[in-house]
């Protein structure tokens, strides 16, 4: 059945699956899923005990990003030698230790830029540089070549595919072929750089995930023989999710299998490079090292071919959530934003983990009613407790980390639009004009705000609400029946004259307040206006500030609100009387 606005799509139109329950009503769809095949029939999944479930995030591990050569590949335009540089300067501002700097192999780019590094001083001597290889001899020379001279430490990333569709459509080989050809490769390896002091090695299975899992333990055991893995040199075993093909517990399962498995263990540090095909890279990357892994490879904000690399800062800003240091200095995302958006010529979206514009922004009611309300106990809770805010724990709802940890500040956490309620509304005018509103005025003041919204539909600034604000509670001058031309307060006495219809009374009001010798006053004149309750507060700092009072009314059967602003305290009062009196009075002509 095809719908007549999207005439493209097929609507599920088969019978109800005869097992489904009564509250389930969907239907067989005409995609040709029967063309795929589950991981578990594509290769043998390891492990049918495992450890991993019961493990914690407790320690971040080593991150490793790969932006400039994997990242750098999946661009459509590469990066220029300015740019790659950038890219790398701030990778080490922000903390990271090893950084996979090119594949200078593949281009002249890439071979330049590590020469760069060897003959400069960009690099910090704690940071190992990692180049990258495939197992033929002609390139992995290309790539010592590269390196030679370079005062920092290096890894030599040598690669194969090991996968059985890779072996057999792609590089021709069977099982002990392939072996043989990356036995080769690693010996080129160690011929080409093994005396060099400063030179590790390591190794990535390719398409991991989708090998059999006794040939990559084998092949991966005849490497690490090959390149006399010991604690002191340790090979790094990096094993790729290539293309994720299955959910994250399968990947930790065969992480666990080779966490378990591998001779030499001591001598290796086990790696990751879990893509995003799935959706699940993070999930992929969390679970793995759960499972054994030490070291993570990806791009900062997940770039890569297809669906991209597992995102590093998103891992690392997760395990800060969870009260681990991630090792990485975040404290100015938006600083790293702009700088990888220009080096990859991609915008991030503003929905993406931590980064983005909105991640931080509700423009739901309850959402910022828990806010505004969590954000209330925490500045009191760190004022009790005789610390800075930023010292304390952090609970504010909906808000995982304090958005201030990562240099942003709270000017955008609540936006209002057609879906926002009293909360949102209330937060936005005290953080911007200091204006608290009380409970009962943040519910009669939305209820405008929404009338707003619903005939624009589109979002609402806080200079907006506040011309809302103005319009619904200060009368229009021009509209007022009475006018309160002038007073004069002695002792206990206070003197009101007003202006009706032209004609000008003034009378004395003895024993009462200000505002109750108004109301005496404009009763007397047929203007009875009760005023229920009365609320003073200010706008503004220091001397720009202004004095604003909110009086709750009640003007017949009808209660209402109406606000008065000035300089001074009283004349706010009195301006907020009148003007609750001129709008219960166009109320009651409506």
């Amino acid at each position: 059945m095809h719908s007549s606005t999207f005439p493209t799509l097929a609507t599920p139109a088969g019978a109800i699956p005869a097992d489904a329950p009564e509250w389930n009503r969907q239907r067989h769809s005409q995609m040709p899923s029967q063309r795929y095949r589950d991981v578990y029939s594509r290769v043998p999944v390891p492990l049918t005990t495992r450890d991993w479930p019961s493990h914690r995030l407790t320690r971040a591990p080593l991150w490793v990003p790969v932006d400039l050569r994997d990242g750098n590949q999946a661009l459509a335009e590469p990066m220029d030698p300015e740019r790659k540089r950038l890219f790398f300067e701030l990778m080490v501002a922000m903390g990271y230790k090893e950084i996979e700097v090119g594949y200078p192999s593949a281009s002249q780019t890439d071979y330049d830029f590590v020469r760069l590094i060897a003959e400069s001083d960009i690099a910090p001597e704690d940071v190992t540089v990692v180049v990258f290889t495939p197992a033929r001899r002609e390139l992995i020379r290309r790539t010592v070549e590269s390196i030679r001279g370079m005062r920092n430490p290096v890894v030599v990333h040598m690669y194969t595919a090991t996968a059985p569709t890779w072996r057999d459509v792609v590089l021709g080989h069977d099982r002990e072929g392939l072996k043989r050809l990356i036995l080769a490769g690693g010996r080129d390896v160690r011929e080409f750089a093994g005396e060099l002091p400063n030179v590790r090695f390591e190794f990535s299975p390719e398409v991991f995930n989708l090998t059999e899992p006794d040939y990559v333990l084998d092949v991966c055991d005849a490497m690490t023989t090959l390149w006399d893995a010991t604690p002191e040199r340790p090979v790094i075993l990096n094993l790729p999710a290539t293309v994720e093909i299955a959910t994250p517990n399968v990947y930790a399962d065969q992480i666990e299998y080779m966490h378990k498995n591998l001779d030499r263990r001591d001598a290796v540090i086990l790696s990751v490079h879990p893509h995003n095909d799935r959706g699940t890279g993070v999930a992929c990357a969390e679970l793995a090292v759960l499972a054994g892994a030490q070291r993570v490879e990806g791009c900062i904000f997940g770039n890569g071919e297809r669906t991209g690399n597992v995102d590093l800062a998103t891992l690392a800003l997760n395990l800060h959530a969870q009260g681990v240091d991630p090792m990485i200095d975040f404290s100015d995302i938006d600083e790293i934003r702009r700088t990888v958006e220009h080096c990859n010529g991609i915008e991030i979206h503003p929905r993406h983990p931590y980064v983005g514009d909105l991640v931080h922004t509700a423009f739901s009611g309850t959402h910022q009613d828990a806010i505004k309300k969590g954000f209330a106990e925490h500045r009191s809770r760190a004022a009790a407790e005789g610390r800075p805010e930023r010292q304390i724990e952090w609970r504010v709802p909906y808000l995982p980390v304090d958005p201030a940890d990562i240099g942003r500040s709270y000017d955008a956490v609540i936006r209002v639009n057609s879906q926002s309620g009293k909360g949102g509304i209330a937060y936005l005018l005290e953080a911007e004009y200091g204006l608290e509103l009380p409970r009962r005025l943040q519910i009669d003041f939305a209820r405008h705000v929404q009338r707003h919204t619903d005939e624009r539909g589109s979002e609402v600034t806080a200079a907006q609400l506040w011309d809302i604000f103005r319009t619904a509670y200060l009368a229009d001058p021009r509209h007022t029946p009475v006018e309160l031309v002038g007073f004069d307060t002695t002792g206990r006495s206070t003197t009101i004259t007003l202006r009706a219809a032209g004609i000008e009374t003034t009378t004395r009001h003895d024993a009462v307040g200000p505002v109750e010798a108004l109301t005496e006053a404009l009763a007397r004149l047929g203007f009875a206006t009760e005023i229920l309750s009365l609320h003073q507060a200010s706008t503004g700092v220091g001397s720009d500030s202004e004095a604003i009072t909110l009086i709750e009314y009640r003007h017949g059967s009808r209660t209402g609100w109406a606000a008065g602003q000035d300089r001074s305290v009283l004349t706010a009062s009195l301006d907020a009387v009148m003007n609750a009196t001129a709008l219960g009075q166009e109320a009651s002509m409506r």
